[in-house]
């Protein structure tokens, strides 16, 4: 047995490789020969180390090469092999058949060992020395081939045919944490021609992915690759075209489907990849052009640039957009209009935005909220101030249709400052001063103050569907909060109406805009003119007033959960008369038993009676009310109503616990019965 250690052989400022390596490496051989042929056959067994060969396409390290001439056998191992960006380690090649001699280099029945890769590769190796070519072909499967050629001028192309990702993944470990799987078919090349140039055209069929977290995955898959590159100076000048033929792709949060195409060019130096320009066809979008430094070392964006002209909201909102801004309520989103973007982003921070909007519209179903069309610009600077316009020509919410407005904003990073918009609604308006609000990582937060001018209770029902009313509704609430998810009013709303007054405070909304909104007050109404009540709600004839106290009030959905509430006559000197199908309907509130204790014998004559006083109260939780009235009564019972006056009268509820939708179920049928009662 002999060993040979070499230094690095045909580094890329000397002659091409196989010229003169090829020279060198044929003369070492020859010499390996005739000292085989000289050495004892039970020793015939020569290893060469060769420190580093290096190529314009790829370069070994740790080369060792042993020849058993005993066994006509050979074995080649790779400490590690750089090719194309990607490095593999500890690659061993095993020769069951070895031929050498000046015209030929043959190596048959050859396994190629790839670390992941139990079992190897079946190969076959043929070099002719003398022509400074040869050829490996590696067989996966009986559908997998890879065949590598190196010419005579030192080029290298390669060709494969349905290559397993799955099993390339786990040679090479960048794969590996995506479980990629499908074929890859295709050539690659490499020409020294004028410094070098590469060549790669790819296809990707039956293509899949999945991250370990879930958040990434794509099934269904097929690409096309096809890119060039030419060295230039110390790095490479490339062109790519790609297109995404099939398949569907999930990234968090967005959901995308085959049909864009990419050309980009761009230069590679030093692990730094520059996109000078790229064009993305997109549908909905007239143009995409971006540009970018990445550096491939840290994964970084170090500088990019995107600009997107005219772009179809309907056709990439609910795509691009709704994911992003809103991912809870992105099925949901509808959009309308055109929009043109520019962005820049530094150091992987935007640091840059310019949006241009050209009648665009936004509705969120399920909840009659929409805005638009909306036309103006919004720049956006992270370290300078600017000021956007946007026009908008009305809006909705619920019921309430929103007029003509103009939105003015002074920006600063994460900082949107509004001195005053003035929103009309019906023959009113609402107005929002001194909004100041700042996003953060949790979402967006902020104070300033809201005012309703005077709104018309009669246009404000009808808008609303409602019994129409009398008065006006109007506000002034200094003390808006936002925070993430929750609006907080600190003020006091006043509406006007039935001769009286309610007034709302402690206002909360949480997800004021969500399928599982909440809102939170308090509500106290003054001298409510019970006659103007009852005739607009049809409940019987009632004169008077009363009073009311709504306490920890909650709706979910805009339904009521949760509240305190009594309503009681309000004091003072004033006709109090109560006719009979009111109080068959106030005793119907106190539940099945609920009696109007009276001179029946008498009461056929009377069409309204005098009371003294009208009281109610009602504790819900857990959709139960615990009914009130004003004090118990013998017998287990409650006084809805005290009589005064003859005949006297009283109505007495004995059902403390009411379901809370059987109660709105008794008012609305007494409301909508508009027959005489009988009462006996």
């Amino acid at each position: 047995m002999a060993t040979a250690t070499c230094p690095r052989v045909c580094s890329p400022a000397e002659a091409p490789l196989f010229v003169r390596c090829g020279r060198w490496l044929r003369t070492l051989f020859a010499l390996a020969v005739a000292l085989l042929a000289a050495w004892p056959a039970a020793a015939r067994q020569l290893t060469f180390s060769i420190d580093g060969v290096d190529h314009p396409a790829f370069s070994l390290r740790d080369v060792r090469i042993v020849l058993n001439a005993g066994a006509g056998s050979a074995d080649l191992r790779i400490g590690r092999l750089n090719a194309v960006g990607f490095s593999v380690r500890d690659l061993g090649l095993h020769c069951a058949v070895f031929r050498f001699s000046a015209s030929a280099l043959i190596c048959e029945g050859g396994r190629l060992d790839l670390p992941g890769l139990p079992g190897g590769v079946a190969a076959v190796l043929q070099v002719d020395p003398s022509r400074r070519s040869g050829t490996l072909r590696l067989q996966f499967s009986p559908d997998e081939t890879l065949v590598l050629a190196v010419g005579q001028s030192g080029a290298v192309k390669a060709r494969f045919q349905a290559l397993d990702l799955a099993r390339l993944a786990t040679v090479l470990p960048v794969l590996a944490r995506w479980q990629p799987q499908g074929r890859l078919s295709g050539s690659a090349g490499y020409t020294p021609v004028d410094g070098g140039e590469l060549k790669l055209a790819v296809t990707l069929d039956q293509g899949a992915f999945s991250s370990a977290d879930g958040l990434q995955a794509g099934q269904g898959l097929a690409f096309s690759l096809d890119t060039r590159a030419r060295r230039v100076g110390g790095g490479w000048r490339w062109q790519a075209s790609a297109a995404w033929k099939a398949g569907e792709a999930y990234l968090h949060a967005l959901y995308l489907t085959a049909g864009p195409r990419l050309q980009a060019a761009g230069s590679y130096a030093d692990g730094r990849v520059e996109v000078h320009s790229a064009a993305l066809a997109l549908d909905g979008v007239r143009s995409l052009a971006a540009n970018a430094v990445v550096d491939l070392r840290t994964g970084r964006l170090d500088d990019a640039g995107l600009a997107i002209a005219e772009a179809d909201l309907a056709v990439i909102g609910p795509i691009f957009i709704a994911p992003l801004v809103a991912p809870a309520q992105a099925d949901r989103l509808k959009f309308a209009g055109h929009a043109s973007v520019g962005l820049r982003i530094i150091d992987g921070n935007l640091v840059a935005l310019d949006a241009a909007l050209d009648q665009a519209g936004f509705s969120l179903d399920g909840t009659d909220l929409s805005f638009g069309p909306v036309s103006g610009v919004v720049p956006w600077r992270s370290d300078t101030a600017t000021e956007a316009v946007l026009k908008v020509k009305g809006g909705r919410w619920q019921a309430l249709q929103l007029g003509e407005f103009e939105l003015m904003a002074r920006l600063h990073g994460r900082q949107w400052e509004v001195p005053r918009l003035r929103i009309p609604m019906l023959d009113g308006a609402l107005v929002f001063e001194r909004l100041a609000l700042q996003h953060g990582d949790a979402g967006w937060s902020g104070q300033g103050g809201v005012v309703v001018e005077p709104v018309s209770m009669p246009m404000l029902t009808r808008a609303l569907g409602w019994p129409e009313m009398a008065g006006v509704l109007s506000a002034a609430l200094p003390g808006l909060r936002v925070s993430p998810g929750e609006v907080v009013l600190d003020g006091t709303l006043v509406v006007s109406v039935f001769d009286g007054y309610l007034q709302v405070s402690q206002l909360r909304l949480l997800e004021p805009f969500g399928v599982a909104a909440h809102l939170y007050a308090d509500i106290d109404a003054r001298h409510i003119d019970l006659a103007q009540l009852t005739h607009t709600f049809s409940f019987g004839s009632i004169s008077g007033y009363v009073d009311a106290n709504v306490s920890g009030l909650e709706l979910a959905g805009w339904r009521p959960v949760r509240f305190d509430a009594r309503v009681v006559s309000s004091p003072g000197s004033y006709p109090r008369r109560i006719s009979q199908r009111a109080v068959q309907n106030i005793g119907a509130l106190g539940g099945a038993g609920a009696v109007a204790a009276i001179q029946r014998s008498v009461l056929r004559f009377f069409d309204s009676f005098g009371y003294r006083e009208i009281g109610l109260s009602c504790v819900l939780a857990n959709g139960v009310c615990q009914m009130g009235g004003l004090g118990d009564v013998a017998g287990g019972g409650y006084q809805l109503v005290r009589g005064g006056g003859i005949p006297a009268l009283n109505v007495i509820g004995y059902n403390r616990q009411v379901d809370w939708q059987e109660l709105i179920d008794r008012l609305q049928g007494a409301i909508a019965s508009n027959a005489a009662p009988i009462i006996r």
